[in-house]
């Protein structure tokens, strides 16, 4: 679950400046180099650095990204849901839990079962800085070939993973979850003024963002390493909007995206402020737009 806690971030003794937002929120991983960290844009600056507890094994083939902000609760059954199902299948996997700032139990719960799964790691945020920036602190650590990311509560239940894989193998670099598809199975729907604002939300993307992708907000995405190392590069968006921001640059790079019917269920315990949440990722549509008009995302052309 995510909160709404906007953290000031410094940048370190060595070099003060005035309080406030940095001019690139979401900093890398301390010790991941490679190809999305050397093509990061000019200027980034970096706030306090993740620290990332390693894990072990063989190179993967898939690398799974699970953001979590205060999910102690449920962490333990997600985690070991995920490792039986991709162990028992035969994959060649890591799981990366990015632990956003919890002030809870999570990153205690985590480090527990790493004990017992060599393919678990942990990216830990000293403070909270958003969905947007633990999933890219995730992309950055991985090593997969392709890298998922899924929301801690599974709503989107891991067994939908082969579909997306069989996709992915057919040359698509980005396979997004789609609850607007006519095949999907919602199985716990959202309270009614959710799902209205959410309709609201998907129509003034595809009107001021990026057109013909029905629902850029299911957690279960799917992405070609390779190929989405410069997007996540360049991404500046800290909250739930990102999706928007990583498809909308996906678009301009050419890189070919397709939506799948999954089966769905909303949680209980979501801590999203339905209206508070729902103005500033309006305002994120905007911030877009504008990032985009003064070339801030030029560097993921290069």
């Amino acid at each position: 679950m995510y909160g709404t806690v906007r953290p000031r971030i410094g940048q370190g003794a060595a070099r003060p400046r005035r309080p406030g937002i940095p001019r690139f929120p979401c900093s890398p991983p301390a010790g991941i180099v490679g190809a999305a960290r050397r093509n990061a844009r000019p200027g980034c600056r970096a706030g306090r650095s993740p620290r990332e507890e390693p894990m072990q094994g063989t190179e993967p083939h898939i690398s799974l990204v699970i953001p979590a902000f205060n999910e102690g609760r449920r962490i333990a059954p997600t985690v070991r849901e995920t490792v039986a199902y991709l162990g028992n299948n035969g994959y060649a996997y890591e799981v990366i839990v990015v632990d956003d700032g919890s002030t809870d139990s999570t990153y205690d719960v985590v480090r527990h079962i790493q004990r017992e799964v060599p393919q678990l790691g942990i990216v830990r945020h000293p403070v909270n800085l958003g969905k947007g920036c633990a999933v890219k602190s995730g992309f950055l650590a991985a090593r997969g070939d392709f890298v998922f990311f899924t929301d801690a509560d599974h709503s989107t239940p891991i067994e939908e993973l082969p579909k997306f894989m069989a996709r992915a193998h057919e040359g698509f670099d980005i396979v997004i979850a789609s609850r607007a598809m006519p095949d999907s199975v919602i199985a716990v729907p959202q309270a009614w003024y959710r799902q209205r604002m959410g309709c609201a939300f998907n129509w003034l993307v595809r009107a001021l963002v990026i057109g013909g992708i029905r629902d850029t907000q299911c957690g279960f995405k799917c992405f070609r390493r390779e190929r989405c190392a410069p997007i996540f590069a360049v991404q500046r968006l800290r909250g739930f909007s990102f999706d928007v921001e990583i498809l909308f640059l996906a678009r301009r790079l050419g890189l070919r995206i397709i939506e799948l019917p999954v089966v769905w269920r909303n949680s209980a315990d979501s801590r999203v402020h339905t209206l508070k949440d729902s103005l500033r990722m309006f305002r994120d549509l905007l911030r877009i737009r504008w990032n985009s008009l003064r070339g801030k995302y030029r560097a993921a052309q290069a």
